[in-house]
């Protein structure tokens, strides 16, 4: 019997996996992940604490909250939250495999509530209206570096006391946030991932 998978970076050796959405409308449904070097799903446990926090920092309720997935990969995410009732979830993810994977996620499960858009994060960035979303997943891959300026990019588009999950290979320090005008509320790690929740304080 094989063992069971776990927690790190693919490389061209893996061989595709499968997650499953875990709470919400489509309960149960597997997410098939590519077999795309680098792609790196957040697995059920972590998204399972992970959206435990959201839904008391959210007063319990995902109705009408709007997500954004700068970097989408298997959509384990963003089709979380579209599964437990938000009211937009847009997916960007650069890879066309993944984009395509994506959108066929979304046709079989009729989610209405679902965007993928095909393109860099950082275009897909600049062509959204300020304070367009409640939440932000940023999950970039950890070897490019890309987190902080993601961070940066990311704080226009959120609301007022918008919240952003972030997962990282270094753990993210309550002082080095406060001056991209972020609050450190939640944080925790499985294996070499650190995974947060940060907020953007009010001006």
């Amino acid at each position: 019997m094989p063992p069971p998978p776990q927690k790190r970076k693919a490389g061209p050796a893996d061989k595709p996996g499968r997650i499953r959405i875990i709470g919400g409308a489509y309960r149960r449904t597997p997410i098939p992940v590519p077999d795309i070097p680098g792609l790196r799903p957040t697995p059920d446990r972590v998204r399972e604490t992970v959206f435990n926090w959201l839904r008391h920092l959210l007063g319990g309720d995902f109705a009408g909250i709007r997500a954004v997935d700068c970097f989408a990969g298997s959509g384990a995410l963003g089709f979380e939250m579209a599964s437990r009732g938000a009211s937009r979830v847009v997916l960007v993810e650069r890879n066309a495999r993944a984009a395509e994977a994506l959108r066929d996620l979304q046709r079989k499960l009729g989610a209405g509530n679902v965007e993928v858009v095909q393109a860099d994060w950082k275009l897909a960035a600049a062509r959204f209206a300020p304070a367009s979303f409640d939440v932000a997943f940023l999950d970039p891959p950890f070897a490019a570096g890309l987190l902080p300026q993601a961070l940066d990019v990311v704080m226009p588009l959120l609301a007022p006391g918008g919240i952003v999950y972030a997962e990282s290979a270094d753990p993210l320090t309550a002082e080095a946030m406060q001056p991209l005008g972020l609050e450190l509320v939640r944080a925790d790690r499985a294996g070499a991932v650190h995974y947060h929740l940060l907020r953007r304080r009010a001006s």
